[in-house]
């Protein structure tokens, strides 16, 4: 769902000089998205979404230019799509089974994403534990990986 949902912001913000969040916020609800401001406003920082000045002399958001750390996440998140075979939950721990071998490379890419709600994780040779905050967040990034690997 978040990486539906930021995908989406990122063609509505290329598609349309948005200027607020509350903008942003409608778009979203109308594509679908049960959304707050706060949500907006934490996509808008992970995407490093910045206003720019327009041609019609007013602000709006547009996707900032790619950095060095961009990259290599960037990177982090192909090795990830790449190595994982399946995801799954049980309580509040997500577990990520990789191709065998590879679960550190893939759980480094998951500490590189910055997951807020991750506690921490353990990579063995083919699995990853995350222990999430709670059961409902950990169901949640176990469909976010879903979305992001399709």
């Amino acid at each position: 769902m978040k990486f539906q949902r930021q995908n989406l912001i990122l063609k509505l913000i290329d598609e349309n000089e948005i200027e607020t969040q509350k903008e942003l916020s409608d778009l979203l609800v109308k594509a679908g998205f049960d959304v707050t401001q706060a949500t907006v406003s934490r996509d808008i920082k992970e995407l490093r979404i910045v206003k720019v000045l327009g041609e019609n002399q007013k602000y709006h958001y547009v996707a900032a230019a790619s950095d060095g750390m961009n990259d290599f996440v960037a990177r982090f998140r192909n090795i990830f799509r790449e190595s994982v075979v399946n995801v799954d939950c049980a309580g509040n721990i997500v577990v990520i089974k990789t191709l065998t071998g590879v679960a550190s490379a893939a759980g480094a890419a998951v500490d590189a994403m910055g997951v807020s709600n991750i506690v921490g994780s353990v990579a063995g040779d083919d699995t990853i534990f995350l222990l999430i905050r709670t059961p409902e967040k950990a169901a949640e990034l176990c469909q976010d990986i879903k979305e992001m690997l399709k």
